[in-house]
């Protein structure tokens, strides 16, 4: 089964995600910083990244894939965010968010599955 990295600051959305995931039979990575994130996409290559916006800083998710990108890290990222929701903000994935999707927090589990599952697929076709 594919292995999918979380990496988000909220234990709880970490846990939450993992037995969600798990129970489809995923194995799932964790980190809840951004240098440890990286270290385990870098050393692990798993076949999805769930990263959160804010951790450490507001800004951190947005960094850390862009990071990915830079390095030419092409693994899909499904970025999980509260923010545009708090500041009514809209987000898109492209070249400045070099995201492959946004799941607004808290998000069911049936649509995580739906997205990690669409995600997953696009990613053997290419």
């Amino acid at each position: 089964m594919p292995k999918i990295a979380i990496i988000d600051d909220d234990p709880d959305i970490l846990d939450a995600s993992e037995l969600v995931l798990t129970s489809k039979g995923y194995e799932v990575i964790k980190a809840t910083n951004p240098d440890d994130g990286y270290k385990i996409v870098k050393d692990q290559s798993p076949d999805l990244i769930i990263l959160d916006v804010m951790m450490n800083e507001p800004d951190d998710g947005f960094f850390l894939a862009q990071k990915f990108r830079r390095e030419k890290i092409t693994i899909p990222i499904i970025m999980y965010t509260s923010v545009s929701k708090t500041l009514g903000l809209e987000f898109s994935a492209g070249e400045m968010i070099p995201v492959d999707d946004f799941v607004e927090k808290p998000i069911s589990p049936e649509t995580l599955i739906d997205k990690v599952e669409k995600l997953l697929q696009l990613n053997v076709k290419e």
